[in-house]
């Protein structure tokens, strides 16, 4: 009985108590100096747009904006609950789900009522092979920094919480990326913005085991 007492007491000898909210914390000291550089990436190898006062009129690039920035805010949420040993992402997938679904339908619509001669630059746009590895680019600091947050958390589910985070920092990729992008296109944004968000998401969800572990 003292030997079990004498290990239990070298287990937790050098315990420090957590502050108060040390997890929201450690978010806000990554994610948004992440931000941060992530932004002033864009602006280093793209920049703004040159017509970024017509840009701010349509409608469709704060759709962009928006379709980008609710999945984030949605896949943050999801991280946080997952950094704790007993999270879960909660409702994150039927959320993103119906984000997506709500940008898809609005393509449709859009597709529509234009011209059929319309649908390529609609659809493909003059970027779309390189779109979705620039918002992969652009997400690679938040990726970062998301890890960081984790490791010093302690998620249980280690893929699925690595996919998430890969998707919350892809979407914050895409928002970035979105004000350099001049594609108006609803069904581009659907097809190509998603496929950026989601092979970020793929490489949170392969580094996932390895890199969160603890």
């Amino acid at each position: 009985m003292r030997e079990t007492e004498d290990v239990i007491d070298s287990l937790v000898r050098d315990l420090k108590p957590v502050p108060r909210h040390a997890l929201e914390r450690r978010f806000a000291l990554a994610i948004l100096p992440a931000l941060a550089v992530s932004l002033l990436l864009m602006l280093i190898v793209l920049g703004l747009r040159t017509d970024m006062a017509q840009a701010l009129m349509l409608p469709v690039f704060w759709i962009k904006s928006a379709y980008n920035a609710l999945l984030a805010v949605a896949a943050f949420a999801a991280v946080y609950r997952l950094s704790r040993p007993d999270g879960s992402e909660g409702r994150f997938f039927g959320i993103a789900a119906a984000i997506i679904l709500a940008l898809a339908v609005m393509a449709v619509i859009q597709l529509a009522v234009s011209p059929a001669a319309n649908y390529p630059v609609l659809v493909l746009g003059s970027s779309a092979l390189h779109c979705p590895l620039l918002i992969f680019a652009f997400a690679m600091p938040i990726l970062i920094a998301n890890t960081w947050v984790l490791r010093g958390g302690a998620p249980s589910n280690l893929g699925i919480t690595g996919f998430i985070a890969g998707i919350a920092a892809g979407a914050s990729g895409a928002w970035v990326y979105s004000w350099f992008c001049t594609e108006n296109g609803l069904p581009f944004v659907t097809l190509w913005y998603s496929l950026g968000i989601l092979l970020t998401g793929a490489t949170g969800a392969l580094l996932g085991p390895r890199l969160l572990r603890w």
